[in-house]
C-alpha cells in the first residue's frame, strides 16, 4: 500500500514528460487510499496539488464507475481547492460524472447525490474572470449535463454563454455554439 507520504515523493520526483501513466499504473497496483491522493491536491506546493490532480484525472476517468462511491467526496475537494491549475482536473473529472455516456452505477449515484454544489462551483468558474478556458468549457459541459435536473439552470446558462461569447477564445465560442443549439433543440 502506497502511503501518503510515499505518493508525495512519487510525485516530486517525476523523471518525464511521460510520468503520469506508470505511477497510475502503480497505484492501481500497489494500492492506495483516495483521501491521500484528494489531500495532496489541496497541497500549499502548487507544482505538487498539480500533478496529484493530474494523476486523480488519469486514475478516475477512464474507470470511472471504479469511483461512482466517491462523487460526494470528489464534489468536497472541488469546492476546497483554491490551485487554478487543479480546477481543470476536478472539472474534467466531473463532467465524466455527469455525461449522459456515464456507467449506470455512475449515473444512479449522481442521481442519489446533491449535485447543488457543483452547479454554484461551475458557476463560479464561468463567472470568475481568471478561470483558465478550458476550466470554464467543461464547467459550461458539466452545467449543460445537469440542466434537465435543475430547470433553472438552463436559462442561466444560456445567458452566461451569451455573455461569455462576446469577446471569447475560439474554444469557448465552439463550446458555446454546441451548447446553446443543444440547449435550443431539447427546450
Amino acid at each position: 500500500m502506497i502511503d501518503s507520504l510515499a505518493l508525495q515523493n512519487l510525485l516530486k520526483r517525476r523523471t518525464s514528460n511521460q510520468w503520469v501513466q506508470p505511477i497510475s499504473e502503480q497505484l492501481v497496483r500497489d494500492g492506495f487510499v483516495l483521501t491521500d491522493l484528494l489531500d495532496l491536491t489541496l497541497h500549499s506546493d502548487d507544482q505538487l496539488a498539480f500533478r496529484a490532480a493530474w494523476l486523480l484525472d488519469t486514475l478516475i476517468t477512464p474507470n470511472i464507475g471504479n469511483y461512482a462511491l466517491h462523487l460526494p467526496l470528489l464534489i468536497a475537494y472541488s469546492c476546497k481547492t483554491q490551485n487554478h491549475s487543479c480546477h481543470r482536473q476536478y472539472a474534467r473529472i466531473l463532467m465524466y460524472f455527469t455525461s449522459n455516456e456515464a456507467p449506470d452505477n455512475v449515473k444512479q449515484v449522481v442521481a442519489e447525490t446533491d449535485m447543488e454544489p457543483v452547479v454554484e462551483q461551475c458557476f463560479d468558474w464561468l463567472i470568475a474572470p481568471k478561470v483558465k478556458v478550458a476550466v470554464k468549457a467543461f464547467a459550461a459541459e458539466i452545467l449543460f449535463n445537469l440542466h434537465r435536473r435543475y430547470d433553472w439552470v438552463a436559462e442561466e446558462l444560456i445567458s452566461q454563454l451569451q455573455y461569455l461569447m462576446k469577446n471569447g477564445s475560439p474554444a469557448i465560442q465552439a463550446k458555446g455554439r454546441r451548447l446553446l443549439n443543444m440547449l435550443q433543440s431539447s427546450s
